[in-house]
């Protein structure tokens, strides 16, 4: 069993400090791939290693199996912790750095040895055994700390931002391997922690999105849990809708003109807007944000309802899409809108950009998120 629970988990370094993790209520079920993201110094990496028994728990309980172990030595807990830094033995072998702790635990040599070589095949490291680390590129490294933890066999593996130290190219291929991983060894529940969207996005069955700052001592730590898809199309608030989706999502101030269980209408900077958004908790006349990712806009032909228009001020060319960044206006920030291939716009030219009803996200004046109606993906 390898279910993980957080029950109201809650951690500060003293007395008189702020929480760093504020009553952490989360499940990660058995066998589920499970990230860790949100801004620098929001606690990714102290909740996992509340995991590994590196860090202690002020408050609250933590389960593994079933069995509760805040209490627990770290060697009995079954988990095994992929760091970022590597952290491999360099006069040992690649076969000596992963059998390492095997023999620590006091495994016998034939043991040992069926588990490194199997371990080894599934990352391809067959070839390197008998190789010391200072021989090995940066991914091959990183291969060989994700090898000594799979031949332990755990029950819960931890990364924490394994991937950050790895050029783009590695970080791509590293990636795939960590997801075959999971998927050949679909018993183990994995937690990961990255600052990374695409890692996250692309490795999650479950998200988990931290807060920072003062809204974790009134609000806690956890902003929003679920499919990478779910916290995409329908992030629970305005901190959660501008942290997912790169680049980010465009946020309008906004004023509510006619309240709707289907389709709102709103005045975004001068500009009639529909909104597929059920806004019936709010008032009209509320004041209100108003959400749109840039790959959900369009290039429209003239001003008219949901267009806004503005002047090109810079613009990103990518190869397989562009990123015009717009002014609307002077006191506005730059809207983001992506288009695919390789725009045929100029800086200083004037666009303009229809943002569909059905794209649209409400947030209220607490940046909360009002509830999207078209059945979306989760």
């Amino acid at each position: 069993m390898s279910k993980i629970e957080f029950r109201q988990v809650s951690k500060r370094y003293s007395a008189t400090a702020p929480l760093t993790i504020n009553h952490a209520d989360l499940v990660i079920e058995d066998g589920e791939f499970c990230v860790f993201v949100g801004p620098s110094g929001c606690g990714k990496s102290t909740l996992l290693r509340m995991v590994a028994g590196l860090e202690d728990i002020s408050d609250g309980d933590l389960l593994i199996g079933g069995e509760r172990v805040n209490d627990l030595a770290p060697a009995r807990r079954g988990v095994a912790m992929v760091f970022q830094s590597y952290a491999l033995y360099p006069h040992m072998t690649v076969r000596e750095n992963m059998a390492f702790g095997l023999k620590v635990l006091g495994s016998n040599a034939a043991e040992i040895d069926k588990k490194v070589r199997a371990a080894a095949d599934i990352l391809q490291l067959t070839p390197l055994l008998d190789r010391l680390p200072k021989a090995l590129s940066g991914g091959q490294r990183q291969r060989v700390a994700i090898g000594r933890a799979i031949v332990k066999e755990p029950r819960v593996f931890l990364f924490d931002e394994p991937l950050s130290n790895l050029d783009a190219a590695l970080r791509v291929q590293t990636r795939l391997e960590i997801a075959k991983l999971h998927h050949d060894i679909g018993t183990a529940s994995m937690i990961y922690v990255t600052h990374d969207q695409v890692e996250a996005m692309t490795l999650a069955d479950k998200i988990v999105l931290l807060r920072s700052g003062a809204e974790v001592q009134s609000k806690g730590s956890i902003a929003q849990v679920g499919s990478p898809l779910t916290l995409y199309h329908r992030p629970a608030s305005l901190f959660v809708a501008e942290f997912i989706g790169s680049p980010k999502m465009n946020i309008l101030s906004a004023q509510l003109s006619a309240v709707s269980a289907t389709i709102s209408q709103a005045q975004v900077l001068g500009a009639h807007f529909h909104a597929a958004v059920d806004t019936q908790a709010l008032q009209a006349g509320a004041a209100i944000s108003v959400g749109v990712r840039p790959e959900d806009m369009r290039l429209a032909p003239g001003p008219g309802a949901n267009v806004l228009s503005g002047q090109v001020a810079h613009i990103e060319k990518l190869g397989d899409a562009s990123l015009l960044y717009v002014s609307v206006n002077a006191t506005t920030p730059l809207l983001t809108l992506k288009v695919e291939g390789t725009t045929a716009q100029a800086v200083g030219s004037t666009v303009h950009m229809l943002c569909p009803p059905e794209a649209l996200h409400i947030f209220d004046e607490h940046g909360d998120a009002c509830r999207r109606t078209p059945e979306l993906p989760a």
